[in-house]
């Protein structure tokens, strides 16, 4: 025979497409929120984003050095990183704090614990939720569009808010941080991300269905609460991480699912405005035991099983 049989070790089926061309993708679809967040807040939110990013990249770059672990800046992931994390926080921060939270995402989050592959939870959640409390004050300072009186405006989720309508909120046209405004771009970069098959749609849809749901029983407006916050954002971009995320269509389910409670119950029975940060993280929590319970059973066990079961008797 001519072919020979080589035997390997799983996974025996492969794809063309590497870390580096994931991340890549993510970025492009965070582009269109990129591209509204500058032309909502100014110059300030290009600043942001860009010093945010930069710091990721550098911190990564000198902890592979400083521990002598291969460099690992050129697969995209702190640069993600660095997207996501900026666009969680307002244009009115000073330069300095974006890099507090750069630190604390990808070297304590990210690289302490082995890097790309071993984190707990996502690292621009847990930079963010750190920043909320240490720096609660400037934090919840949001960004208005220009032209607009932040004195006469409030953020969507606030008891204020109750007069924006829906177009404003497609538009992001209101106070909030950078890239959980615009509804339009974060749902064009969703579906740019489900179209080319970089996420699966199981998450974000049973999140958002969940929310929706949840909403009309507690007699909240649904379409309201789904384009505002953070929701958007993160049941497309930070919910989906294929670290902290399940891996199994049942635990995407049980995790989608668990998210939306999680969510409505902060934004409803709780006293603060958001949710979809903690839900994130307590669900990235979760995983591994969501991962046990909804584990797919070995090709050929309930034959083995009944096998066994038939030559006992």
């Amino acid at each position: 025979m001519g072919n020979k049989l080589i035997v390997t070790a799983a996974p025996h089926i492969t794809s063309a497409d590497s870390t580096q061309k994931i991340m890549q993708r993510v970025c492009i679809a965070l582009l269109p929120a990129l591209v509204a967040s500058v032309i909502i807040f100014g110059i300030n939110a290009l600043i942001i984003t860009v010093v945010t990013v930069a710091a990721c990249v550098i911190f990564e770059y000198l902890y592979c050095k400083l521990v002598g672990r291969e460099v690992s800046i050129g697969d995209f992931s702190a640069v993600v990183t660095g997207l996501l994390l900026a666009f969680n926080l307002p244009s009115t921060l000073p330069w300095w704090m974006p890099i507090v939270g750069a630190f604390i995402a990808i070297v304590v989050v990210k690289q302490l614990f082995g890097g790309l592959g071993y984190n707990f939870a996502n690292p621009a959640i847990v930079g963010r939720i750190a920043m909320a409390m240490g720096f609660a004050g400037r934090m919840s300072t949001y960004g208005f569009p220009q032209g607009v009186d932040a004195a006469s405006a409030a953020t969507p989720l606030s008891s204020a808010a109750e007069g924006i309508d829906y177009v404003t909120l497609l538009l992001g046209t209101h106070g909030g941080v950078l890239g959980e405004t615009c509804a339009i771009a974060l749902i064009i970069g969703g579906v740019y991300l489900i179209v080319t098959k970089v996420i699966s749609p199981t998450i974000p849809v049973t999140y958002l269905a969940t929310v929706a749901v949840l909403s009309l029983i507690a007699g909240k407006d649904p379409i309201y609460q789904l384009l505002s916050g953070g929701l958007l954002l993160g049941a497309f971009f930070m919910a989906t991480d294929y670290v902290t995320s399940p891996t199994t269509t049942k635990g995407k389910l049980v995790f989608g699912i668990g998210l939306g409670i999680i969510t409505c119950a902060i934004r409803f029975l709780g006293r603060m405005n958001e949710g979809v940060s903690f839900a994130i993280l307590l669900m990235n929590l979760m995983v591994p035991y969501i991962e046990v319970l909804t584990r797919q059973d070995r090709l050929g066990i309930a034959k083995v099983k009944k096998s066994k079961e038939g030559a006992a008797k």
